[in-house]
């Protein structure tokens, strides 16, 4: 399998997807620059962390507008993988690609610390293989409260599109474990046809023993099955 690693002006969590993709789970991967037209032949798309373009207007929304976004859509469009990471999680929901929008975090402060999410479906190639248990994955965020209307929420419950929600260390939706006033405690989503995720917590920087949590590991052992199956 060929991931594509996106690289926008003020991404900063590129190299370490990098780390966890082609040293710990051994597979191939083509970095992409913002502006280039061409995926490479990459079968999953990541788009991951920073500070797109130094989130000027609004983050993701510069980033939207990159060059490589056009594949992107295009590769969305066609059924093909994509995977948002925080900042990566906002350029997806302002280009329409996964519902919903990403506001300042409650309290208008930036959150960085490790908190517990927990799986809200296991049907979609990122979460077929996690366990339904509660995962210690970092968060790094200053817009990362999701937010949607009342209808889109229906419809994201109906057609089992939220993946991750914020729970406490027992596995618990509560208010007390949502750590940016999230709507529903929604941590991540995926669309309509589900092979497009989004998702603000990062669970590359929980992959590598040496830092002590391999809880996100789970989620890249999950694309792996479900595309080498």
């Amino acid at each position: 399998m060929k991931f594509g690693v996106v690289t926008f002006p003020g991404s900063n969590c590129d190299e370490d997807m990098i780390h966890v993709l082609e040293t710990l789970m051994g597979q191939q991967v083509e970095r992409l620059w913002h502006k280039e037209h061409d995926l490479k032949g990459s079968d999953m798309v990541i788009l991951p962390g920073g500070f797109s373009y130094g989130d000027y207007l609004r983050s993701g929304a510069i980033a939207r507008f990159s060059p490589i976004m056009q594949e992107v859509i295009a590769h969305a469009k066609k059924g093909g993988l994509v995977f948002g990471v925080c900042n990566g999680f906002q350029v997806l929901c302002e280009a329409g690609l996964v519902p919903g929008a990403l506001l300042h975090n409650e309290g208008q402060k930036f959150i960085s610390k490790n908190i517990f999410i927990r799986r809200a479906t296991g049907n979609s190639a990122l979460t077929n293989a996690v366990p339904d248990k509660a995962l210690r994955i970092p968060i790094a965020h200053g817009e990362g409260r999701y937010h949607a209307d009342a209808a889109t929420l229906k419809a994201l419950k109906d057609n089992d599109q939220v993946i991750f929600r914020y729970c406490d260390a027992d596995g618990k939706i509560t208010d007390m474990a949502n750590p940016n006033g999230s709507k529903e405690n929604i941590a991540g989503v995926c669309n309509k046809g589900r092979n497009v995720f989004g998702m603000m917590p990062h669970p590359e920087r929980a992959c590598d023993e040496r830092l002590g949590n391999t809880d996100g590991r789970s989620l890249f052992a999950s694309l792996l099955k479900e595309v080498l199956a």
